[in-house]
């Protein structure tokens, strides 16, 4: 988060290291879905949220979903970092 000291918190992954870092194809979008990650992309930029980093050791690609408003959501394709991640041993507390 922007502002954070980063010798107050740090997220890190705690990835096992058997797994082989990978780089997801690229992948092409409509022209509709292109806009819509160009802006959400160029919003998180002036936030700082999100920076440009260069020779990722593991890259993502984003997903578009669309809203019931009929706008776009952009997520992010985990599905290779999640698989090497271990599980938490630690999961939260159910609420009923």
């Amino acid at each position: 988060m922007p502002g954070i000291d980063l010798h107050i918190i740090m997220h890190s992954l705690k990835i096992n290291p058997t797994y082989k870092p990978i780089i997801q194809k690229k992948r092409n979008f409509a022209p509709d879905r292109q806009k819509a990650i160009e802006q959400e992309v160029d919003k998180l930029l002036k936030a700082e949220f999100i920076r440009e980093v260069y020779y990722p050791t593991w890259l993502a690609n984003v997903v578009m979903v669309k809203k019931a408003s009929g706008a776009w959501r952009m997520c992010v394709d985990y599905t290779n970092l999640d698989k090497a991640c271990p599980k938490d041993s630690f999961p939260l507390p159910r609420i009923n």
